[in-house]
């Protein structure tokens, strides 16, 4: 009656852990809050608009004139003498006062020829911070999905080890009823017990398991560690998976690839932004201004001139002791580098796609095996739990059986997550985990 009693406490207490929350948590609602929440996420999403912000810096630098408008006023109260060459006695002004106004508006105009190219070099740039972006979504997607199916996972190992509890707490039971009559000794008694405290700190263990399970879950949502939901899912398989579409699909939707791509474009725009700065560069001003001077002293009492002045000139680098050579044969070497970095990154994309596949369909390969030993130990052990009881099977014999059960459940449950992990990290090579393709727009569920 004692370990009945503790039993039940384990469950009521389990209970009370697993089902605080009322509110049920399933993998889509798991996504929807990590996208609303993640800070990985919303630190990306800020450095983009961070990026687009420099992109129009650029564009007003490149394509637009300055223009500068500039009033000034100023006054004079100052002791005068002046000496006229036409009159040799000098002329003395005590207090005289002169004052002056200036207006003008200044537009200079630089082009450059090599203006386009950085304009579209921004515009890579600006595309490589949105990939970014997307890179984060992606790998918080698949972090969610691996953390959710994991607890899940967890879970279910928690039912396992509980029906393991029950028929460990059905030996015991038999095992001192036996006893009490003297059917059997005290060390098949004690054993039984043994085992049973055994399989009750596997239980307990994976309490702290599940309950890490969870806080690592409510992590790649931004929640509060204490915050529990109500999870009740199964993992299944998939549709199959084939390696050439994976592959195919990541060759055009990876955006780390893509990324690496992007980068080599822009090693290039950087080349040719060098290569056009040996052109001229024409300059192009235009000046508005009115000054009006009124003075107590001197020959003119009041001066005032207002009118327009353009101009313009063309400037030509001659020699800069070789350094815009320098630097367009290091831009050479980067764009090359650059090449060999798309290429380096095919390969291993390929590779790792090709690891994970191979993962993928072993596990797959293995599931069958694995269901059909769960059901010849399911069967085992409800025989050896049955000649237990008449009295006609040893405790080591039902033992073996109710371990082989538990060792080939878990087995099965382990094989399910490895395919579901796998399916995770295929999806997230292929560039397919959340985005359709890599073009569309990083429109992200909001809090408000």
């Amino acid at each position: 009656m004692k370990k009945i009693s503790l039993l039940l406490f384990l469950s009521v207490f389990g209970t009370s852990i697993y089902a605080q929350s009322n509110e049920a948590l399933d993998l889509e609602k798991a996504i929807t809050i990590g996208l609303e929440k993640n800070l990985d996420i919303k630190i990306a999403v800020e450095t983009v608009e961070i990026q687009e912000g420099n992109e129009r810096i650029g564009s007003g630098d490149y394509l637009m004139p300055l223009v500068d408008a500039t009033y000034t006023r100023s006054f004079s109260n100052e002791d005068v003498e002046q000496v006229f060459a036409t009159d040799p006695d000098p002329r003395t002004i005590d207090n005289a006062k002169s004052n002056s106004k200036n207006f003008s508006v200044v537009g200079i105009y630089g082009f450059r020829p090599e203006s386009f190219i950085v304009l579209k070099r921004l515009g890579v740039l600006t595309e490589i911070f949105e990939l970014d972006a997307k890179i984060a979504v992606e790998n918080t997607v698949a972090n969610i999905s691996s953390a959710y199916y994991r607890l899940v996972l967890e879970l279910q190992r928690h039912k396992v080890l509980q029906r393991t509890l029950e028929l460990s707490q059905a030996r015991l039971d038999i095992a001192e009823a036996q006893y009490s009559l003297g059917g059997a000794g005290k060390r098949d008694f004690l054993t039984a017990e043994v085992d049973y405290n055994s399989d009750l700190s596997l239980l307990l263990g994976q309490e702290q398991v599940i309950q890490n399970a969870r806080v690592n879950l409510n992590e790649l949502m931004a929640l509060n560690p204490e915050v529990r939901f109500n999870v009740n899912d199964t993992i299944t398989v998939g549709e199959p998976l084939f390696l050439e579409n994976l592959i195919e699909n990541a060759l055009l939707e990876n955006k780390n690839f893509l990324i690496t791509q992007r980068q080599e474009n822009v090693a290039f725009l950087e080349l040719k932004e060098l290569r056009a700065s040996r052109l001229p560069t024409i300059n192009l001003n235009a000046t508005y201004a009115t000054n009006t001077s009124n003075s107590d002293a001197g020959i003119l009492t009041q001066n005032q001139r207002s009118g327009f002045n353009y101009g313009g000139n063309i400037a030509l680098n001659v020699f800069n002791g070789f350094t815009l050579n320098r630097r367009i044969q290091n831009a050479r070497v980067q764009q090359k580098i650059q090449t060999l970095a798309v290429d380096q990154y095919e390969i291993q994309l390929r590779s790792d796609i090709h690891r994970a596949f191979n993962t993928y369909k072993t596990n797959r390969d293995l599931l069958a095996v694995e269901e059909k030993n769960y059901q010849v130990a399911k069967e085992s052990s409800e025989i050896a739990l049955e000649r237990f009881r008449l009295g006609i099977a040893s405790y080591l014999e039902f033992r073996d059986a109710q371990v082989n059960l538990l060792t080939a459940e878990n087995r099965l449950l382990t094989s399910l997550f490895n395919i579901k992990e796998q399916e995770i990290e295929l999806r997230r090579l292929s560039g397919k985990i959340f985005f359709d393709n890599s073009f569309e727009e990083l429109d992200l569920p909001s809090e408000d």
